[in-house]
């Protein structure tokens, strides 16, 4: 896999991971009971966006890792993934 792949591979695994992991340990201000004016109930009291972020690149590199040993070592074909739906490639 060209590095070019791997890098824009890996950021659409890291973009999904992302939405995945965002609402991880996230208490509402409704939830702490203190809701600052103008603002909706239902946003978040602490984000705490390094840890999502942390927690995101984590979860995205064992992703990836397993996406890559599936790819190089040809885990998963064309050919084999045309017969498990009963249908011939060639």
């Amino acid at each position: 896999m060209p590095v070019t792949t791997g890098i824009a591979v890996f950021f659409l695994i890291w973009w999904i991971v992302l939405f995945a992991v965002l609402p991880w340990g996230v208490r509402s201000q409704h939830e702490e009971g203190i809701v600052a004016p103008g603002t909706d109930p239902g946003a978040p009291a602490l984000p705490k966006l390094g840890r999502v972020l942390l927690w995101t690149t984590v979860v995205s590199l064992v992703v990836f890792a397993a996406c890559y040993v599936i790819y190089v070592d040809r885990l998963v074909t064309l050919d084999g993934l045309s017969a498990l739906i009963g249908q011939s490639y060639k």
